[in-house]
């Protein structure tokens, strides 16, 4: 029907999907990229390190868990470069290379890969972390070739 469709000026802006959404167990990760530190968890019943931050041991289910700063060191697992993505702000990243990084500790993690061109990638070879604002409240955890 004419007049009842909203114009793009009414309507509510789409939340950027590269923002992350903070909860209390991720506060501390967060808090920590953004002064430059990779935060990884550790049990301390099992002695187990695991990522991504919560509040209880994936391996025992303890709640005895302690958030420990990573060397930033790993290998490059397995990656994707992505040509066509229709979402803000990865649109005009394009191409990008979405990575999984097997971090010295063990734990594995979801990054991208960046200052490097898609051609020169290896999968097993050494990388290390960085980070990228996104906004001036949140920052990325990324890698780069060693």
């Amino acid at each position: 029907m004419a007049g009842t469709a909203k114009s793009d000026a009414t309507r509510p802006a789409k939340p950027r999907a590269d923002i992350p959404t903070v909860e209390t167990a991720t506060k501390s990760y967060w808090d920590a990229a953004a002064e430059g530190k990779l935060l990884i968890a550790k049990c301390e019943d099992c002695g187990k390190v695991h990522h991504y931050p919560r509040p209880f041991c994936p391996s025992c289910w303890s709640e005895n868990v302690t958030s420990i700063e990573s060397t930033g060191r790993g290998t490059l697992y397995t990656y994707s470069t992505v040509y066509m993505n229709d979402l803000h702000p990865f649109k005009e990243r394009l191409p990008y290379v979405a990575a999984i990084v097997e971090l010295d500790e063990g734990p594995r993690l979801m990054t991208n890969m960046e200052d490097c061109e898609p051609a020169d990638l290896e999968v097993g070879m050494p990388v290390t972390v960085g980070f990228r604002p996104i906004t001036d409240d949140f920052t990325a955890t990324i890698f780069r070739p060693a």
